[in-house]
């Protein structure tokens, strides 16, 4: 699995080029004591501003795509997952055999971001309404797994979608 989360991180660790770049299109308020990016001051800028959102995504998305399809292109397992959190506003989606959406109710997204990220419910809301809705992500995919449930439930329905593409990769080669 590639987490393109994982690679955001790694693509902005201090004196980095893309943090770097950030810092110069958007100052050191975003820059932590520690020379890394303060994600919490970035988040308060972006989603508050889609023409900085805009711009922050322009320095760091082709950067993370190019990493992820490194990444994938080395593999030697029987099928990749490329975790992309904001695929359907991403032009990876195009790039993609298939899509799986990990899909839960609003509410629930909204309880795990405020849990995760210790953010305002305002601020919370407002980086919901930046995403594609729920009816968006769902139109593109072609594999869906439920995850409002119990971790039992999300676990089952992984194992049958991992044996589904295991034979999906075995009938390709």
């Amino acid at each position: 699995m590639i987490d393109t989360d994982v690679i955001a991180r790694q693509v902005v660790t201090p004196d980095s080029p893309a943090l770097d770049e950030i810092r110069s299109e958007f100052g050191d308020s975003v820059i932590a004591d520690d020379g890394s990016l303060d994600r919490a001051a970035m988040r308060k800028l972006v989603f508050g501003d889609d023409s900085k959102r805009t711009k922050l995504e322009s320095i760091l998305h082709p950067r993370i795509r190019d990493e992820a399809f490194q990444q994938a292109s080395v593999s030697d397992a029987p099928y990749v997952i490329i975790v992309v959190p904001l695929l359907f506003e991403s032009p990876m989606k195009d790039a993609m055999d298939r899509i799986l959406v990990v899909d839960c109710s609003v509410e629930t997204q909204l309880q795990r971001l405020l849990a995760r990220d210790n953010e305002s419910e305002a601020q919370a809301r407002r980086i919901i309404a930046t995403q594609a809705s729920r009816a968006e992500r769902l139109s593109i995919a072609d594999d869906v797994i439920r995850n409002d449930g119990g971790i039992h439930d999300s676990e089952q329905a992984v194992r049958r979608l991992h044996e589904r593409y295991l034979r999906m990769a075995r009938k390709k080669t």
